[in-house]
């Protein structure tokens, strides 16, 4: 005779291969997960390596230029380094009439003057997975996308975190001659606790300990780095007085 302990593990060994039953991974024969509506590559399956635009999904990292996290989205092809090139590319692809009307059209998005700023970003799968387990909206039904904070209806909770690493150059005079100086920035960033409260822009523990800037509305720095020789910025700006690590709010 079965006890209710041997019932109930029987019961959620069946809910666990269930749930991997459902999952859609990249890894699938049969791809089941598209870069979505309105991307430059609406349609074609996303990969299990690094595909166009530095994005390696499978891995959880991304590498290239700083418009790329944002281009494809916005339904423009990677921008590999050459402006006027790029231009150009927009103009025979249909994308623009002009090389004029191709560089104001980009001007209108923010991150366009960033375009020559290196980005490095690893994030968990809280923050983005590599499967397809159900909507973002805490469904179990796959929907064709790559989850977010899966199992959550939003990222509160969640324990998602992501790196955000940058890094470039610029010129300066020095003796009279033109030098070539090299600088980066890293920063740290976490989702809060459930009960963490926002301050003024900072978010705290519900016990007053202060955890971090304000980080795209629901998540916060715990850590923030730069070297810059010819800046201001150097060395560590910023450490969360709560812990600068990952794991201090791990999944609820």
């Amino acid at each position: 005779m079965r006890t209710g302990k041997t019932i109930m593990l029987f019961v959620f060994c069946c809910m666990v291969y269930g749930g991997l039953v459902q999952a859609a991974t990249l890894k699938d024969k049969e791809p089941s997960i598209f870069y979505p509506a309105g991307h430059y590559l609406e349609g074609w399956p996303r990969i299990v390596g690094t595909d166009i635009y530095g994005y390696n999904y499978q891995a959880h990292k991304f590498n290239g230029s700083f418009a790329n996290v944002y281009l494809g989205g916005d339904g423009y092809p990677p921008y590999w380094g050459d402006t006027e090139a790029y231009y150009q590319a927009l103009v025979d692809e249909g994308l623009a009439a002009t090389v004029e009307e191709a560089e104001t059209m980009l001007s209108a998005w923010w991150y366009w003057e960033s375009r020559d700023i290196d980005l490095g970003m690893k994030w968990n799968d809280a923050w983005l997975s590599n499967q397809d387990r159900g909507d973002d909206s805490g469904g179990l039904v796959p929907d064709g996308n790559l989850d977010r904070h899966f199992g959550y209806p939003t990222y509160t909770g969640s324990g998602a975190w992501v790196t955000n690493h940058r890094s470039g150059t610029y010129e300066v005079v020095l003796n009279g001659k033109i030098k070539q100086a090299d600088w980066n920035y890293f920063i740290k960033i976490i989702t809060p606790p459930s009960t963490a409260i926002k301050v003024d822009g900072v978010w705290y523990t519900e016990d007053g300990v202060e955890i971090g800037p304000e980080r795209y509305g629901s998540f916060a720095a715990v850590q923030i780095i730069a070297n810059d020789p010819f800046g201001e910025a150097r060395g560590k700006l910023y450490g969360s007085p709560a812990g600068p690590g990952f794991g201090i709010y791990g999944p609820e």
